[in-house]
């Protein structure tokens, strides 16, 4: 059994004004994980005090205290692993530590011990290497997918993996681009908003391109653009690349 042990349960002189504190404990508490399934372990140590001078309270205050503690230990506990008992200790701890009303005039405050039981982690372990290998196959289907969206947003790639698809059926893939019309090719995941949008531009220009004259015009103002920004190898680069010219056009 793991075990994380709490500071011990500050007076609760220290935290209010006048009334008697009265020690409280909770023992071998099961409360639930961010798993529902799997439990902590939790004891509880705290104090409540009346702080009404005058007033005798509302019978057994000891009652409604320990609700109050075990109530915050739930909502803490019910968003942490058992698998990290650490942070799931100082989360407990931070909360019930800082002292709080169960109701007006009712102040309590505590501090939680955690333990997991090795079945409790063992539930934990194999729910997270199912987690994981949901997460893996997920991400794999995402990536089939984004492929095939590719494929079939490119008119020639479209084509050659029809026709290696469905060979014989060659005759159906206009009704298949009709219906495909407009669909994008997926973005790349790592490309920022001003990157992919570069992109997406360069790559509908140069498919609008279509003669000699229009290239030569476009790699000129690539070149100006480079050198303006001090990017000298790459303007270089850009206006020594050999642009074979179409048949039948004639040189810019």
């Amino acid at each position: 059994m793991l075990r994380r042990r709490g500071r011990p349960a500050r007076p609760a002189a220290e935290t209010a004004g006048t009334g008697t504190a009265h020690p409280l404990a909770l023992s071998d508490e099961r409360i639930a994980s961010r798993i529902g399934s799997v439990c902590f372990t939790v004891r509880i140590t705290g104090s409540w005090r009346w702080t009404h001078p005058g007033d005798a309270g509302r019978g057994d205050l000891a009652l409604p205290a320990r609700e109050h503690l075990r109530r915050q230990a739930a909502e803490i506990l019910c968003r942490q692993s058992v698998l990290d008992l650490a942070a799931a200790h100082d989360a407990a701890n931070s909360s019930l530590d800082q002292g709080s009303y169960a109701m007006p005039g009712l102040e309590v405050a505590g501090t939680a011990e955690l333990s997991v039981a090795a079945a409790d982690r063992a539930l934990a372990e194999e729910h997270a290497r199912r987690q994981q290998a949901a997460d893996l196959e997920h991400g794999e289907e995402l990536h089939r997918l984004a492929q095939l969206q590719r494929v079939l947003a490119d008119p020639d790639l479209r084509r050659v993996w029809w026709m290696a698809r469905f060979p014989d059926r060659f005759n159906d893939l206009d009704a298949l681009a009709e219906k495909l019309n407009g669909l994008p090719a997926p973005q790349t995941a790592q490309d920022d908003d001003l990157r992919g949008d570069i992109r997406r531009f360069t790559d509908d220009l140069v498919t609008t391109l279509h003669t000699p004259q229009q290239r030569e015009v476009f790699v000129q103002a690539l070149v100006q653009t480079l050198t303006a920004l001090g990017h000298h190898h790459l303007t270089t680069a850009a206006a020594l690349r050999p642009r074979p010219h179409d048949p039948g056009s004639t040189p810019a």
